[in-house]
């Protein structure tokens, strides 16, 4: 008797299988080169359908859908290279819930369908909890919406609690493993992500962190001969490129929005490297700042340093005249009575319609 069985295609050295990286315990499910051709599988596709118990463990029999289609619609769908992204222009209400840091999210740098944005932080700013409350945030707002955070190179303990108190797919690696595992991993959730979006669906990545993932595959790199600064292998940024580059708002499709963490400060070149080449390639930048930080205030936002591009494509026209004001008005406050400043009127507004509302229209 045959039961059913899904999991995410990959390509290793046993051959074809369908993983599941979110609970690894359920166990693998092998797949034939036959299934593959007949139905034009992909690694990364998320493969249904039943399953039963073989001389090797368990085998996938049929294909009864792929990423959420059909075989025959999976077989017809758009390719990823011709795709075409627009700016994001459906905005993740994160402050409706009513809680402050969301809320100040979303004033000072909005998200969106499609973002692709970098959570900027020294160590102990804030970055991970400030991860873990958009993703409450988002999945409050929008029950259904699929949410993906991966960790790599994360402590045990934070892996453990990650999954069970954030409501979304848990992908990590812990720190106790090698750089192949933590590259592997990534790899294969790139290549999930990938087909996703040529699927049409709608997906939310959060990784933690993008400085972890580029260390992770300098270290598995085998020298492209071209080193960068802080003893950084060229190569090695070319899948943690291809992977933060992969959130994009599709016209008439799907969305990838990635929010992805970024180290500074931390004394190693190699990490201020790793944030240089990917400050430019988002789309928006939360910046934390250790001395507020310090000081206590939370979230430790740096007003100045943190924005979205193209937010007026996220933003009503009335609500972006009252936004420039409020902008307007913490650029004349240093970093620290800025973002004391915008928290008072958070306490004070119980919502970031009625603080906007307060605010005169900025004239042009």
């Amino acid at each position: 008797m045959s039961d059913i069985g899904s999991g995410i295609l990959s390509r290793g050295r046993d051959g074809l299988r369908l993983v599941n990286a979110v609970q690894p315990a359920a166990g693998d499910i092998s797949v034939s080169a036959q299934l593959m051709q007949e139905h034009g599988l992909v690694e990364g596709a998320t493969v249904t359908g039943p399953v039963q118990q073989g001389r090797a463990g368990r085998e996938l029999m049929e294909v009864t859908s792929v990423c959420g289609l059909s075989p025959a619609a999976f077989r017809a769908r758009t390719p990823f290279t011709q795709l075409v992204a627009v700016d994001p222009n459906e905005r993740f209400n994160l402050g409706a819930g009513g809680d402050v840091a969301m809320r100040a999210v979303d004033l000072l740098a909005p998200i969106g369908r499609g973002t692709r944005g970098l959570i900027v932080a020294p160590p102990k700013a804030g970055k991970t909890t400030l991860l873990e409350q958009i993703a409450r945030a988002i999945r409050a707002e929008r029950p259904a919406a699929r949410i993906v955070v991966l960790l790599i190179d994360e402590r045990p303990e934070e892996l453990t609690y990650f999954r069970r108190t954030v409501a979304a797919e848990v992908f990590a690696s812990s720190s106790d493993q090698s750089p192949a595992e933590h590259t592997a991993l990534a790899e294969l959730l790139l290549a999930h992500i990938r087909t996703e979006l040529e699927c049409g669906n709608d997906i939310v990545v959060l990784l933690d962190s993008l400085t972890r993932l580029a260390r992770a595959f300098n270290r598995r790199s085998s020298g492209s001969g071209r080193s960068l600064s802080g003893g950084m292998d060229a190569a090695a940024l070319e899948t943690p490129r291809r992977f933060f580059g992969l959130a994009r708002n599709i016209e008439n499709g799907g969305s990838v929005t990635i929010l992805a963490t970024a180290l500074i400060e931390t004394g190693s070149r190699m990490d201020q490297l790793i944030y240089e080449e990917f400050k430019s390639t988002g789309n928006s930048e939360i910046v934390l700042d250790r001395d507020l930080a310090q000081e206590q205030l939370y979230p430790a936002i740096d007003v100045h340093r943190t924005g979205t591009r193209k937010e007026e494509r996220l933003v009503s026209a009335t609500d972006m005249a009252h936004l420039v004001t409020l902008r307007r008005t913490l650029a004349g406050y240093p970093p620290q009575q800025a973002l004391t400043h915008l928290l008072t009127l958070l306490a004070q507004y119980p919502t970031n319609t009625e603080l906007l509302q307060h605010l005169p229209p900025a004239r042009r």
